[in-house]
Parts: structure tokens; C-alpha cells; sequence
């Protein structure tokens, strides 16, 4: 296996497209097998993919627009990176799945039909890099479904495509084409296992609530009141004020932690209604117990370390020759400057291999011994053996 990671600060679309193949060609001197690509919301995705495909001529592209991206030597935001792959000893295919908010479970059919393993059992081990447009929710739904599709056999990795915070549009890639509603999957045949390792650095702050009434992305109540006056009264204890006309501040270090019994699964308020429920960014099931949550930036740090072991232990001993790493846009907006040792704590661990991410609108992971499913602000890594 050959890859490499490339990035580029140009501004112009199909000049940043260009800046990507030639680092590609120029490394691998043939045309990758696939090309991952992650871009901020700034550019004109379609432009820029167009001349990367014409650059580098690569069987497939994949990506989503990010909020935040870094490599091995660049962390940034405004940027196009791509993790290049050429790997004669796997197999590549791409699935897609369209009307998400309409059918999460016939977009995740339609998504298996792309792939090949189904009908194809020469490789020991079956795995795929998932990415969803996070605005049209569903991502929870999605990730069980393509469990159900595939019977259990493939582990998931990825997450939701981003656009700096602003909630306004994401979009994921097929190709040179760009979609709304939908998702897209890499599906990834090998002979060696692709090792997954996600963790979190957030524990309870107070004491658990019972979420009494939730609509799709909005929280409702906690205990029977408002969900806003749960976050109000745990401000108060702190000696902190919430500002219900400007809550991203205190609710980026008082996230939700959804208690599954074996840990936390992660979810960001984002805003307040007027009628005292909050807006966040993924669904939380009625009759679910949660906690608000608190961390630091060691705590995130020490995250991606044990993410990053995990999957370094996954591919056993086989040598790291790649990586994609993703972690929550809230994450990089909460750490601020800190979030480089973030990124650094899975560079010092995987040496020499091709390092490639983004910041998400949420993360998805399913792999056997992880903590699986939809998340926010959680470090999903995942280690590409030689």
C-alpha cells in the first residue's frame, strides 16, 4: 500500500483541485486507486474536485465539506486536504445514498448496493469511511441501518460534513459530483484489518436527567421542565450565567452525555428556543438518561491518544501506512489553540504514516471493542496497515 496526504491553502477552487493532484502525482507518479478528500465550505467543491479528478485521473473520490482540516505538517481552517490511496492487495468501492431525511434506511440500502463484499468473499475483512450531510440529521439512523444492511460484517468510520459552525449547508462528494440529503461511503476490502479507536475526554458534571419529551433535533424537556432551565440551574451552581440569546459560549464547555451503561455518548446544544427547549446537533431518545457534561483540553488530548492506541492495536503487528482522524468542529472551537496537540497526540503515534482529517459535524464509528454509533465531540481515528 502507497499513500500519501496533501493539503493546500489555495483560495481558488480549481487552483486548490490542481495544488492536490499535483502533490498526489508527484509522490505516487501513477493514479490512486481513491482519493479522500475533505474542503472547507468556502470553495466551490465542484470546481475543485473536477481538477483534482483531472489532475490525478483516481478510480474514486469521496469527501465532505469540513470545518477545520490537518494533515501530518498542516492544521488550518479555509483549507483542501486529500489522503490518497493506492493498494493493489484491497478493494475499493463507493456507495451512495440519497432522500436521507425522507428514508434513512432505503439510503442505507442504496449505499450497500455499491459495494462490492456482498458478493465478493476473497477478502478477510470488510470496513468503511462514512460521510453524511449533518444537516439533514439521521446520521444515528443511518449508522444502525447500514449495520442491519450489511448483517454485522463491516466496521464504520467517518462522520458528518461540516461548514465552520454555521449550520447553513454541508455537502458530501460522489465523485466530481456534490450532494445535499445524502451520504456517501468508501467501502474498503482487505487482507489486514483496518484498526478504529474512538474516545472521549468528558465526564458527568451533574447529576442525571431523564429526557421526558424530545422532537427529532430538538430537546424539549428534562424531569418534566423546560431542558433549557436544567442547563440554567447547573450555570447557576457554578457560579456562570447562560445567556439564552447567545449560548454557544458555555454550552461548548456543557455538552449532554446520553448514558448507554457501558459510557457517555456525546451531544452539543446548540441553541435555545423561546419556548425553553434546546436545539442540538443530533438526536436524543425520550426516556434516555443524560448528564451535562464537563472536560478540559488535557482531557481531549489524552482522548486521541487512547483513540489513536486503540487502532494502532487493532491492526496488530502490522505498520501504520495511513490515517484519518476526525473529531468535532465543537471540540476545535472549545480548545482553540490546544486543538494542535489534539491532532499531535495521533501524529506522534503513527510515525511516518499519511495523516489526513477534518473537524465534523459529529462522528460516526462502529467497530468491534469501540464504543459505537453517531457522536459529537468524540475522536474517531482509523489506522490503514502497510
Amino acid at each position: 500500500m502507497e499513500a500519501v496526504a496533501a493539503s493546500t491553502a489555495e483560495a481558488d477552487s480549481a487552483a486548490a483541485g490542481r495544488a492536490l493532484a499535483e502533490q498526489i502525482q508527484s509522490t505516487l507518479g501513477s493514479a490512486p486507486d481513491a482519493v479522500i478528500v475533505f474542503a472547507a465550505p468556502d470553495y466551490d467543491h465542484g470546481e475543485l474536485l473536477r481538477a483534482l479528478d483531472g489532475g490525478c485521473s483516481p478510480d474514486l473520490i469521496v469527501g465532505a465539506s469540513s470545518a477545520g482540516e490537518f494533515t501530518n505538517d498542516t492544521l488550518g481552517v479555509g483549507l483542501a486536504s486529500a489522503l490518497a490511496i493506492s493498494a493493489p492487495n484491497a478493494r475499493f468501492s463507493l456507495g451512495v445514498g440519497k432522500d436521507l431525511k425522507r428514508d434513512a434506511a432505503a439510503a442505507a440500502r442504496s449505499i450497500v448496493n455499491g459495494f462490492a463484499g456482498p458478493s465478493d468473499d476473497s477478502f478477510s475483512y470488510r470496513s468503511a469511511l462514512v460521510l453524511t450531510d449533518a444537516l439533514a440529521g439521521y446520521a444515528d439512523a443511518l449508522a444502525d441501518e447500514l449495520t442491519v444492511a450489511t448483517a454485522g460484517e463491516y466496521q464504520f468510520f467517518g462522520g458528518g460534513a461540516g461548514d465552520n459552525a454555521t449550520f447553513k449547508r454541508t455537502t458530501v462528494f460522489n465523485g466530481t459530483e456534490v450532494l445535499t440529503d445524502a451520504a456517501v461511503a468508501l467501502e474498503i476490502l482487505s487482507h489486514k484489518p483496518l484498526g478504529v479507536g474512538v474516545s472521549h475526554g468528558w465526564e458527568p458534571a451533574s447529576d442525571p436527567f431523564r429526557v421526558t419529551e424530545a422532537e427529532g433535533l430538538t430537546l424539549i424537556s428534562l424531569n418534566g421542565l423546560p431542558a433549557a432551565e436544567a442547563f440554567e440551574e447547573h450555570a447557576a451552581a457554578k457560579g456562570e450565567k447562560l445567556d439564552r440569546a447567545s449560548p454557544i459560549p458555555f454550552f461548548l464547555q456543557n455538552i449532554l452525555g446520553i448514558d448507554t451503561g457501558s459510557g457517555y455518548r456525546l451531544r452539543v446544544p446548540l441553541a435555545i428556543n423561546d419556548d425553553g427547549s434546546v436545539h442540538c446537533a443530533a438526536e436524543i431518545p425520550v426516556g434516555s438518561v443524560v448528564s451535562i457534561m464537563k472536560s478540559s483540553n488535557r482531557s481531549a488530548a489524552e482522548a486521541a491518544e487512547r483513540a489513536t492506541d486503540a487502532a494502532m492495536a487493532a491492526i496488530g503487528e502490522s505498520s501504520p501506512k495511513a490515517a484519518l482522524f476526525f473529531d468535532c468542529v465543537a471540540t476545535r472551537l472549545r480548545c482553540g489553540d490546544h486543538f494542535a496537540s489534539e491532532v499531535a497526540a495521533v501524529t506522534n503515534r503513527i510515525g511516518d504514516a499519511a495523516m489526513v482529517g477534518c473537524n465534523t459535524h459529529g462522528q460516526i464509528a462502529r467497530a468491534e471493542g469501540q464504543f459505537e454509533g453517531f457522536h459529537n465531540c468524540t475522536a474517531v481515528v482509523c489506522v490503514f496497515p502497510d
